[in-house]
């Protein structure tokens, strides 16, 4: 409970002034990256502070010379606060649509250019994320997308979404499997309750789209990467 209330505290005394000062500055100057920066801040001040370590392997795989698509499996709220602000630069994320709704935070995740999606599997709803991607990655900024599109509440990898790939073979960015783990025992789905601990992160060599027949093969690839930098017992079936 302890850390629970730390992490809570935390963002609060610290992400509601940043919030209050740096989001009027970015909406009058046009200037995302301040805000960016100091709420990447906040989040690694707030892990650290609630006896969250994170441990990074394989920054060293990450191109320096293009934006890439991030792709990671999904355990843990703790998951995005541990991984964003250990991707080089800035990164832009997949959401769903609803989020974008929100007062104040669906202005900040425009601002910073996140990528809605429409989970009703319509063609003219994949033809305006793909487009809004494609902009996105040709100004250099990365995007970042939890593959399985929700938490796995036990850590088992669960089955991956179609939308990124599709993204991916659409604009042929190159794609950064990333496995987590640990994060699983820190903050459960269905629970608000925080426990202290390390977060492994590492980042794969890069996939590149264009070596693939298709999303499916991509896919494949991507959940076998991920898979092996991860327990055995949180492999899905399709992998052992």
């Amino acid at each position: 409970m302890i850390a629970s209330l730390t992490l809570l505290f935390t963002f609060v005394v610290l992400g509601l002034p940043t919030g209050l000062v740096l989001c009027p500055w970015a909406y009058i100057t046009g200037d995302i990256m301040t805000l960016y920066r100091a709420t990447t801040w906040i989040a690694r001040i707030g892990l650290w502070l609630a006896g969250i370590r994170v441990k990074v392997i394989g920054r060293e795989n990450i191109p320096k010379d293009r934006a890439c698509i991030f792709m990671a499996n999904h355990m843990s709220n703790v998951d995005p606060p541990a991984l964003l602000p250990n991707i080089p630069r800035r990164t832009s994320a997949l959401l769903k649509k609803s989020l974008m709704k929100i007062p104040f935070l669906g202005w900040g995740m425009k601002r910073a250019r996140f990528i809605p999606v429409d989970r009703s599997g319509s063609v003219e709803g994949a033809l305006e994320s793909t487009q809004m991607a494609s902009a996105v990655l040709a100004d250099g900024i990365h995007i970042t997308t939890f593959v399985e599109g929700t938490r796995s509440p036990d850590g088992r990898m669960l089955p991956f979404k179609k939308g990124p790939f599709y993204l991916a073979m659409a604009t042929g960015a190159s794609c950064i499997p990333v496995s987590i783990s640990g994060t699983e025992t820190m903050m459960r789905k269905g629970s608000l309750k925080v426990y202290p601990g390390t977060a492994r992160i590492i980042f794969h060599p890069p996939l590149e789209p264009a070596n693939y027949a298709n999303r499916e093969e991509l896919m494949m690839a991507v959940r076998r990467s991920i898979a092996s930098g991860l327990p055995e017992w949180m492999w899905p079936d399709d992998i052992k």
